[in-house]
C-alpha cells in the first residue's frame, strides 16, 4: 500500500492508548510468557464465553495445535471449505492429514450439502471458517459432526466480534482458532488465540505451543532450578510476546466501537451498490452476526466490465481492491488428489465474480463515495 493510494484495502486503527499500552509493556523484564499473556487470555476467554483462551503466534499456529491436541494426523481427511485461505487447508497437511475441499453456498461460508458429500470413513474433523465475518450455519454443523463423531476447528480468523445464536463463534466447537494479523478486526500485528471448554485441550495446547515443556515459565522460576522440567510432547516456538499481548488488551476494550464502525460503514455501502445494476453486495440480506472483516460484492454478467476489469478500473482510480480467495482446490498441492471441477460450481463461480473493496473502522464517507461513484460512472459506461 503506498501513500498515493486515495483508498487503500485496509488501514490500520492503532491509537495512542493502543500505543501507550505497547510501550509501557516495554518497560517490564519480561517480554514473553508474562502478565500480559495471561490477562489477554483471560478477557479473551470472558469476551468470547469460552473455559479457556491460549495466545499464540498467529491463527495458522491456532489451527496446527487445534488438530494435533484432537489427535489428527497421517492417513486422516479434514473437511475444509473450497474459499478460505491458504492457512485452513496448510494446517491440516502440516499434520500429515489430508485437507478435503468442500463447496461454498451463497454466503461463501462451506456448503453443508457439499460437507455431507465429502465425509468418508477416514474424515475426522469439519474445519469451517466464518468467512469474512460472517458466521457459518454451527447448529447444522455441529449436527452434521454429532452423527458422525467428528471434531470440529472452527476458524474463525475473520471473526472477533460475531456471534451466532447468541453465542460468539469460535465456542460451538472443539476449538475456536483466531487470527490478529494487521487487518483483522482486533489486531497484534501478528497473532492468535484458541478457544476451547476442553481442559484437556488447553493443557495440551500450552504446552505444544511452548516446546512441549511442562511448567511454564513462572512456575519454572518459582523453584530454585528454574532450568529443571520435562518436555513431555514434541512442540513448536509459537508463542505470542508481552508487547503485543498488550495490544491485544487494548484493542479488545474497543471491540465493540470497531465491531459498529464496520457495520455502519458496510450499511452505506450496501445501500448505495445494490442499487447498481449487476453488483451484488454478498450476505445483503441477512447480515445477523455480520463483523465484516471483509465487504465483498458479486460482479455479475450484466455489468459492463468483468470483474478483473473493474478491478483495473478501480486501481486506476486509486482505489485498492482484491479476491479473496483464489479456490483452496486450484492449488498444485490440492491438485494432486484428482479434483473434479464440478464439486465446486458455487466456489468457482465466486473465483470469477466476487471482489473485496476497501472497509475498516476509520474509512470515511468520502473515500466511500468515491468507491461508489466510481463504480456508478464504470455500471454506465463511463
Amino acid at each position: 500500500m503506498t501513500s498515493s493510494i486515495k483508498v487503500p484495502l485496509f488501514y490500520p486503527w492503532i491509537t495512542n492508548a493502543d500505543k501507550k499500552a505497547m510501550l509501557d509493556c516495554m518497560n517490564s523484564p519480561i517480554l514473553s510468557g508474562g502478565p500480559k499473556l495471561k490477562e489477554f487470555e483471560l478477557k479473551f476467554a470472558k469476551y468470547t464465553g469460552s473455559k479457556y483462551a491460549i495466545g499464540v503466534s498467529n491463527a495458522t499456529a491456532a489451527l496446527h495445535i487445534s488438530l494435533l491436541t484432537l489427535g489428527i494426523g497421517k492417513n486422516d481427511e479434514v473437511i475444509v471449505p473450497d474459499i478460505t485461505f491458504a492457512a485452513s487447508a496448510n494446517s491440516v497437511a502440516l499434520t500429515g492429514a489430508k485437507p478435503v475441499c468442500a463447496d461454498v453456498d451463497e454466503t461463501l461460508n462451506i456448503s453443508i450439502k457439499s460437507i455431507e458429500q465429502k465425509i468418508t470413513k477416514k474424515t475426522k474433523a469439519i474445519l469451517p471458517v466464518h468467512f469474512a465475518g460472517f458466521p457459518a450455519p454451527m447448529d447444522k454443523i455441529k449436527k452434521i459432526a454429532t452423527k458422525n463423531n467428528l471434531s470440529i476447528i472452527e476458524d474463525c480468523a475473520h471473526a472477533v466480534g460475531s456471534f451466532y445464536q447468541k453465542k460468539h463463534v469460535g465456542t460451538f466447537g472443539d476449538t475456536g482458532c483466531f487470527s490478529f494479523f494487521a487487518t483483522k478486526n482486533l489486531t497484534t500485528v501478528e497473532g492468535g488465540m484458541i478457544t476451547t471448554n476442553s481442559k484437556t485441550i488447553a493443557d495440551t495446547a500450552s504446552k505444544l505451543r511452548s516446546h512441549g515443556i511442562d511448567k511454564t515459565l513462572d512456575q519454572r522460576y518459582q523453584n530454585q532450578s528454574p532450568w529443571i522440567y520435562d518436555i513431555l510432547i514434541p512442540g513448536f516456538n509459537y508463542k505470542i510476546d508481552e508487547p503485543r499481548c498488550a495490544l491485544g488488551i487494548s484493542q479488545l476494550k474497543r471491540i465493540n466501537t470497531i465491531t459498529k464502525k464496520r457495520r455502519n460503514a458496510a450499511s452505506y455501502y450496501t445501500s448505495k451498490l445494490n442499487n447498481i445494476p449487476g453488483i451484488e453486495v454478498v450476505n445483503s440480506k441477512n447480515t445477523k452476526g455480520h463483523v465484516y472483516h471483509l465487504f465483498i460484492i458479486r460482479v455479475k454478467e450484466i455489468f459492463p466490465l468483468e470483474r478483473n476489469q473493474l478491478h483495473k478500473k478501480l486501481q486506476e482510480n486509486d482505489i485498492q481492491s482484491t479476491l479473496h480467495y483464489y479456490p483452496i482446490h486450484n492449488f498444485n498441492y490440492i491438485k494432486k488428489q484428482k479434483i473434479s471441477e464440478k464439486d465446486f460450481p458455487n466456489s468457482n463461480s465466486a473465483a470469477k465474480e466476487c471482489l473485496t473493496i476497501p472497509l475498516y473502522p476509520t474509512i470515511t464517507k468520502k473515500q466511500q463515495d468515491h468507491v461508489i461513484s466510481t463504480i456508478t460512472k464504470l455500471s454506465k459506461g463511463d
